[in-house]
């Protein structure tokens, strides 16, 4: 009998570092969830899983090393098993337990949670995937949603470019900002644990609020929201530190360039607040954003940026060094620069599904695990006219949160909470 070939792909740019620095305590895994309006059914949901993976490329892989690089290889074991989520979100994946997979499934109550190893995909593909599960999960459950044939929908991409090296230009200087950020501290959550806060809101209201009273995105009044709240909470220990508060942005680079790539394809812009004097308004700060990002928001600059990043990667002599080297150095440089961000604020941006499917959605929201230096981090996802902010964190204490929350309050926009309980 004919031996099987295997297929394989390289790991993107962005996602060689994350099997280099993953642990347990920085899992580089995130999580996407979908709200349904009615209880999830596990054997059926179970079906969609076993039904949809096998039709993704990017996600029906699983993680090997080679001489030089990590690669993903085609994984022809089933699908890894639907759970009835028990623990805190975001834990590491250990493949061993898992059917060698790289993400898993998980439901309660009326929830389905994709978690995923960021080496497979960012957010968007992440989406595809999570979209997907749930149609056909519908399509299970509900007589009158199903149709001839399985075949995926055709706004879902299965394009797996690395679109990084398809569109760098070389001889580009460092774009990153390297100097130490202020970070929050405080008493820790038990080992593992995660205190999650979601705001459930308008996106009409914050629109209109956002743009008509101060004049920016609704992307740049939520991350003004958290500098506040943290410029609130934290006043002494922010100025006497001497660093600027500084908020990582990742930017989808898809729009800049013409890609549908289910792969990693997005660099890091950053906003930075400095305090100059004893008191700011929220009208300033959200200047300050503004200004902040704006002025690096635009093709050339993003080019800049991750072409700086693909160059080191294509040196000759970088791709001789082996595997277990290359770790080290790699290792080496995260650490020294982990410290140049308070936070990182990240918005999948609205999630589109198709019509037939709406009356059975309620929301979606998405959330990070925590890095290094980073126990507080806050994701935006919306849905229709609903937008969720999620703030999590690993610390006890929730003043930033409410704070966050109080000040778009504040402004009018009706906010509704939800929280997991952790921090009571």
């Amino acid at each position: 009998m004919a031996k099987r070939e295997r297929s394989w792909e390289k790991l993107d740019n962005t996602a060689n570092i994350f099997p280099v620095i993953a642990s347990d305590q920085m899992t580089n895994t995130y999580r996407i969830s979908c709200c349904l309006k009615e209880i999830v059914d596990a054997k059926m949901l179970q079906e969609a899983v076993d039904s949809v993976t096998p039709r993704f490329p990017g996600f029906h892989v699983r993680l090997r090393s080679g001489v030089f690089w990590y690669y993903l290889e085609e994984n022809h074991k089933p699908a890894p098993r639907v759970k009835e989520e028990h623990t805190y979100p975001c834990r590491l994946i250990h493949t061993s337990r898992n059917n060698s997979y790289l993400f898993r499934v998980t439901y309660f109550r009326d929830r389905i949670n994709l978690e995923v190893f960021h080496a497979l995909a960012d957010g968007m593909g992440g989406v595809g995937f999570l979209r997907e599960i749930v149609y056909q999960y519908l399509r299970l459950v509900h007589k009158d949603l199903r149709r001839e044939g399985d075949g995926l929908s055709a706004e879902t991409s299965l394009d797996r470019e690395d679109a990084f090296l398809r569109n760098y230009r070389r001889a580009h200087k460092n774009q990153y900002k390297s100097g130490k950020a202020y970070l929050i501290r405080g008493r820790r959550l038990p080992a593992n644990a995660m205190g999650i806060f979601h705001g459930y809101m308008s996106v009409s209201e914050l629109k209109e609020v956002a743009r008509q009273r101060y004049g920016v995105s609704i992307n740049e009044y939520l991350i003004a929201t958290y500098i506040r709240a943290v410029f609130c909470e934290d006043y002494h220990r922010l100025v006497k530190s001497g660093r600027p508060l500084r908020v990582a942005v990742p930017v989808d680079l898809r729009p800049f360039f013409a890609s549908e790539t289910t792969k990693n394809f997005f660099v890091m812009v950053s906003a930075e607040f400095l305090p100059q004097k004893e008191d700011y308004s929220f009208a300033e700060i959200a200047v300050i954003v503004h200004e902040s990002l704006r002025s690096q928001i635009n093709r050339e600059n993003l080019e800049a940026i991750f072409s700086y990043n693909v160059s080191n990667q294509d040196y000759l002599a970088a791709r001789a060094v082996p595997l277990p080297l290359k770790n080290l150095a790699m290792r080496f440089v995260y650490n020294r620069t982990a410290a140049a961000n308070t936070t990182t604020i990240t918005n999948i941006g609205n999630i589109a599904v198709e019509e037939k499917y709406r009356p059975y959605i309620r929301a979606f929201h998405c959330f990070l695990a925590f890095s290094r230096g980073q126990g507080l981090k806050a994701t935006i996802t919306s849905y229709q006219d609903t937008l969720v902010f999620s703030v999590t964190s690993q610390w006890e204490g929730t003043g930033i949160q409410r704070e966050i929350f109080r000040q778009i309050a504040r402004d009018g926009v009706h906010v509704t909470l939800e929280c997991n309980g952790v921090n009571e």
